[in-house]
C-alpha cells in the first residue's frame, strides 16, 4: 500500500480507490511490476542435496535424538569473527524525553574472535574470546572443554568443516603422546557443507549477535567482559535448546529430494 499511494501523490489529480490496481502510462499493472523486486533479496545457505549431503545431515539429526547420557555428552562448536568498532564522535546520552544519538561514523579498532560451544540438553556454556582464530586456539579451547568432563567416556562435538577443526591441530602444539589422547576423548560429527544452520551453536551465536553484539565495542578486554558476562546469564536462567528438526521430519519434507538420487 505504501507504493501504491506514493505513485498515486505523485500524480496531480489522479484519483484512484485503494484496492484497486493502478495502471501505469505504459499500460502495465503496478501491482504486476512490484510483483518482481530486484532490489530485495534474501541470504540463505543454498546446499547441493547430494547423497552425501543426506548421509551427513541424517547423522547429525541421529545425534541430537541420543537421549541424555552424562557419560557421553552432546556439544555444539562454532566460532565467529568479531570487528573491534568504536565511536569518532563521543555518543549523546539519553535524557528525559531525548532517545540517545549516536553518530553514523565509526572507527575500526581491528577484529577478534569468538569460540563458543553448548551443551543444548543441559544448557551448559562455554566461551572463548581471542585475538584471532587458529589452530592454537581451537587446541587450546578443546583442551578446557576436556577438563569440564572429567567423567565423561567421550565428547561428542557437532562442528563445522573449518581446515582448522580437526585433530590435527592438535599434533601442532601438543607432543604426540598428548595430542592422541586428546583426539581419542572426542567424537567429531560434521555439518554438511552449506549447512551450518544444522548446528546448534548457530543459535547461540544468533541470541548473542541480538542481545550483546549489537553495539560498538572498541576493545578486546570489554568484548571479552560483554560476552562472558552473556553466557553467564544466560547460563544462570537455564536456557536449553529444544532441536525439533528430526531424521523422520527430514524424510518427509525433503522425501523427492530422497528419491531423485535413488538409482532406479
Amino acid at each position: 500500500m505504501q507504493l501504491l499511494r506514493y505513485s498515486l501523490a505523485g500524480r496531480e489529480g489522479c484519483r484512484a480507490e485503494l484496492g484497486r490496481p493502478h495502471r501505469s502510462v505504459d499500460g502495465v499493472l503496478h501491482s504486476e511490476k512490484n510483483a518482481v523486486q530486484p532490489h530485495r533479496k534474501r541470504q540463505w545457505c543454498i546446499a547441493h542435496l547430494t547423497a552425501n549431503f543426506l548421509c551427513e545431515m541424517e547423522r547429525v539429526l541421529d545425534v541430537y535424538s541420543r537421549p541424555y547420557d552424562d557419560r557421553f555428552p552432546v556439544l555444539c562448536f562454532d566460532e565467529q569473527p568479531c570487528f573491534l568498532i568504536g565511536d569518532v564522535m563521543a555518543p549523546v546520552p539519553s535524557e528525559p524525553g531525548r532517545v540517545a544519538k549516536q553518530d553514523y561514523e565509526y572507527q575500526r579498532f581491528g577484529s577478534a574472535a569468538v569460540l563458543l560451544a553448548v551443551e543444548p540438553k543441559t544448557g551448559r556454556r562455554f566461551v572463548q574470546v581471542c585475538a584471532r582464530r587458529t589452530a592454537e586456539e581451537y587446541t587450546a579451547f578443546m583442551q578446557n572443554l576436556e577438563r569440564a568432563y572429567p567423567a565423561a567416556v567421550q565428547i561428542t562435538l557437532v562442528q563445522d568443516h573449518l581446515n582448522t577443526h580437526h585433530g590435527g591441530s592438535f599434533y601442532k602444539f601438543m607432543s604426540p603422546q598428548a595430542a592422541h589422547r586428546l583426539v581419542g576423548r572426542f567424537e567429531w560429527v560434521y555439518t554438511p557443507k552449506h549447512a551450518s544452520w544444522l548446528n546448534m551453536a548457530e543459535l547461540e551465536f544468533s541470541a548473542l549477535q541480538r542481545q550483546c553484539l549489537n553495539r560498538r565495542i572498541p576493545v578486546l578486554e570489554r568484548l571479552r567482559s560483554e560476552v562472558e558476562a552473556w553466557v553467564a546469564a544466560r547460563s544462570r536462567a537455564g536456557v536449553t535448546l529444544n532441536w525439533q528438526f528430526s531424521t523422520q521430519v527430514a524424510r518427509r519434507t525433503l522425501g523427492r529430494h530422497y528419491e531423485a538420487i535413488r538409482i532406479k
